[in-house]
């Protein structure tokens, strides 16, 4: 035996570097990438061909019917940063079969996104539809959740509101002593020079005005968000004391004047100005968004999705419902009927953070069924116990809808929502790694959102159409 060892298989590496391997050879025939090929040039394009229908200047640009796969792509993969699609178009054959030899670069991705972000939200009614027809749309339970997203923002580009001020005082004394020295710097050079060329304005002065014109923008921004709350507390102080008169109450102690300006701790970020901080799931804080979505409880699929500054979902319920509804109405999808023909009310199910008496009023309204927790529920505590009886007539809405969870079919609905929305979220951030936006402002993150779950949804779609064997 001496002298004997294990045999390895043979290999080359320059001949394996000059070998050319066709993605469709090295990738499984149901691949990801292949379904995407075949489905998205036959789905509406036309908002994407909008743009360059009267933009005849300059070279010709990327075909949409490989730009659009390729972003797709990218996102339902996790590369979202438009240099890693650019570096993965060179190195993945995955991005290689979408693009072919001809790759466009990481500007040119970035603003393809940018350019089309309104395109997005059609696009995601196409797959919405195909998903109807797939019959994985049933309407049995639209549940709806949102998740704290991270912005494209650093807490160290932050200032609170009581800083400002004093860091607009101080830079406003550093210009003026910067503008005096400037000055008599000028006088003893038109004594050296007369009237020749001196130097320009020192780039010290530059940098302070500039600084101190975005400190002052982001005070105003902070001043004119805090004039809108006062005026909205206002109005809901103005309403409830026109209700106590009406039913004839009385109040005790008067609350405290609203103040109409910010408090010294409020703050703003100068790289994304429309970003909130944010309590995280780690109990942490960050600039983030929230990202709404209503996803459907037969197979996962997001029949809305819409992102907000606001912290909380107290006023996304309503929002959320009629989104949902009139995207299932725009995808050709129908409501389910009764025998006599008439629609049927769709299940809408969310925690306690959607609950109030005005969003149980707004969702009914067009046609839903709501059931939102009332109170704050253990993950895996047990159920609530049916309540005997009904609630008295003229009963508020947390009695009428804590009886409403209380039944056997509310139990079943509202225990279906940890298995139908908040799942979604989990394969976004988990599976797919995508936990921050890279688009900055309200607009375009919420256009990035569109993306993500339209891309979700393709995954759901391409898992049902290539077999339980696809990866």
């Amino acid at each position: 035996m001496e002298g004997r060892r294990k045999l390895y298989r043979a290999w080359d590496a320059q001949q394996n570097c000059s070998d050319p391997v066709s993605p469709r050879d090295a990738l499984p025939e149901n691949d990801l990438v292949f379904f995407l090929i075949d489905l998205v040039p036959q789905l509406d394009l036309a908002p994407f061909h909008e743009h360059y229908a009267d933009e005849l200047r300059g070279q010709p640009p990327f075909d949409v019917t490989m730009m659009v796969p390729l972003l797709v792509y990218a996102y339902a993969v996790g590369a979202c940063s438009s240099r890693k699609i650019a570096a993965a178009c060179e190195r993945n054959r995955a991005f290689r079969a979408i693009v072919g030899g001809d790759r466009p670069d990481f500007r040119t991705i970035s603003d393809f996104r940018k350019i089309h972000r309104a395109a997005l939200k059609p696009l995601a009614l196409e797959v919405l539809r195909i998903a109807g027809e797939l019959g994985m749309v049933r309407l049995g339970n639209l549940s709806t959740d949102g998740t704290k997203m991270r912005a494209d923002a650093s807490r160290h580009k932050a200032m609170s509101y009581g800083y400002m001020a004093k860091e607009i005082a101080r830079l406003e004394a550093e210009v003026e002593r910067l503008l005096q020295e400037a000055e008599r710097l000028d006088a003893e050079q038109d004594a050296a020079l007369g009237s020749r060329r001196g130097d320009e304005l020192p780039a010290e002065l530059r940098r302070r005005e500039d600084r101190l014109a975005k400190i002052g923008a982001a005070k105003a921004r902070l001043e004119a968000e805090a004039r809108a709350r006062a005026q909205e507390e206002q109005r809901r102080r103005d309403e409830a004391r026109a209700r106590r008169e009406a039913e004839g109450r009385r109040r005790g102690r008067e609350p405290a004047p609203v103040k109409p300006s910010p408090e010294d701790k409020a703050q703003t970020n100068f790289t994304d100005a429309e970003s909130r901080v944010m309590k995280q799931s780690n109990k942490g804080f960050d600039y983030s968004y929230n990202a709404q979505a209503v996803a459907d409880g037969a197979d996962q699929i997001i029949v809305a999705a819409a992102v907000t500054d606001a912290a909380n979902d107290k006023q996304q319920a309503v929002p959320m419902g009629r989104a949902a509804l009139a995207n299932l109405e725009a995808a050709g999808i129908g409501r389910p009927k009764a025998a006599d023909g008439t629609a049927v009310p769709i299940p809408n199910t969310a925690d306690t953070g959607y609950f109030s008496a005005g969003a149980v009023a707004g969702l009914e309204g067009p046609g839903l069924d709501p059931y939102l927790a009332v109170e704050r529920q253990k993950h895996h505590g047990a159920a609530p116990e049916p309540e005997a009886t009904a609630p008295a007539p003229g009963a508020g809405a947390v009695e009428q809808m804590r009886h409403k969870l209380s039944t056997a079919a509310g139990r079943a609905l509202y225990a279906a929502r940890k298995r139908i929305v908040e799942p979604v979220f989990g394969q976004i951030k988990s599976a797919r790694g995508i936990r921050q936006f890279l688009l900055r402002g309200l607009e375009k993150v919420a256009a990035e959102w569109q993306l993500i779950c339209l891309t979700h949804n393709l995954l759901k779609i391409w898992r049902r159409t290539c077999g339980a064997g696809a990866s």
